[in-house]
């Protein structure tokens, strides 16, 4: 038997459930958890095989019953239980609607302002959340998702046009992924520069959620080397909360994104001069303005390697499949 200094880490995901209140404040939702007599933010372990985004939506809409919409990421917490170490990854999330069903996990939730959230909660790592939910330097809401084309395999030895090149196998499982993981942000509109592993990188996504895919010529590389000024506008304008209704999805290339995030104050690794990562299949999760931006990056959207390992038919255990978000 493993120590517990031995033992694989707890993963668990949650989220910081919050609501517009007067005065340009929030009020967040703190849940009791009769189990343990005590009151928290809700939240859960990660499923086998799941990245810490889903859990921590799932874990908020199956403890409240409430609708959510991910916004942008919070602190991630760590701390012992029995000695095995554990940690919580947090996303903000605006409450979309529904009603409080009281359940087995959860039998009373409060919507409190967040002083009140702060001394309600049993635990000091949940104040912690709570004070950076409660921040007014950055918003709470992302206003841009964008994307970076999946995988597409060989430009040298695809036979044909650049611009029709696709998406290969893995190319198309990350298009699948994407779409699981940002229908939680509820996009509004898609966005896509012309060439057609672009428009396929969101085509699964446009299908779950009924949005049509636009293009979007200006984000193309070979535009955007000819007109940097004009890709640059498109995006300003989209992060701009007063000239859109919801979250737009854009995606791009690699030749264009690392570009326009260094233009908004975006560096690689926090390092002034420093190119951002833009991988294959990865996510920017942008809100606000520069000087006051949000920028989360998603390097993919695999299972989170702490998550437990799926059990494979015939064999003890499955493979661990790849890295969570970065």
């Amino acid at each position: 038997m493993s120590s517990p200094a031995e033992a694989r880490p707890i993963a668990a995901a949650g989220g910081v459930l919050w609501r517009p209140a007067g005065d340009d404040g929030i009020e967040i939702a703190v849940v009791h958890r009769p189990r343990y007599d005590d009151w928290s933010l809700p939240k859960g372990k990660l499923d086998p095989g799941e990245h810490a985004l889903a859990a921590a939506c799932r874990e908020v809409v199956e403890e409240t019953g409430l609708r959510v919409v991910a916004g942008r990421r919070g602190p991630t917490t760590q701390y012992a239980v029995d000695g095995v170490p554990k940690h919580v990854d947090y996303w903000l999330m605006r409450c979309a609607g529904g009603s409080f069903v009281a359940n087995d996990e959860v039998d009373e939730l409060r919507w409190l302002d967040p002083d009140e959230a702060t001394a309600l909660v049993t635990h000091d790592h949940d104040r912690l959340v709570i004070t950076d939910a409660a921040r007014t330097d950055v918003p709470r809401e992302v206003g841009l998702l964008l994307v970076r084309h999946g995988r597409a395999g060989s430009k040298q030895e695809f036979d044909g046009p650049d611009d029709l090149r696709p998406l290969d196998d893995r190319g198309l499982r990350q298009a699948e992924q994407l779409a699981d993981a940002l229908a939680w942000f509820a996009p509004a509109d898609l966005l896509s520069a012309p060439k057609l592993r672009c428009t396929q990188t969101v085509e699964p996504l446009a299908e779950r959620s009924g949005l049509d895919v636009r293009p979007s010529p200006a984000m193309g590389e070979e535009a955007f080397a000819d007109d940097p000024q004009a890709g640059l506008a498109l995006v300003e304008e989209l992060l701009d909360p007063g000239a859109r209704s919801g979250v737009t999805v854009l995606c791009s290339q690699g030749g264009v994104i690392p570009s326009v995030l260094q233009a908004l104050g975006v560096h690689g690794h926090g390092v002034r001069g420093l190119l951002p990562p833009a991988a294959k299949g990865s996510v920017w999760a942008l809100g606000g303005r520069p000087g006051a931006l949000v920028a989360d990056y998603y390097r993919d959207f695999e299972p989170d390697p702490d998550a437990p390992v799926r059990q494979r038919a015939g064999s003890a255990a499955g493979s661990q499949e790849g890295r969570a978000a970065s």
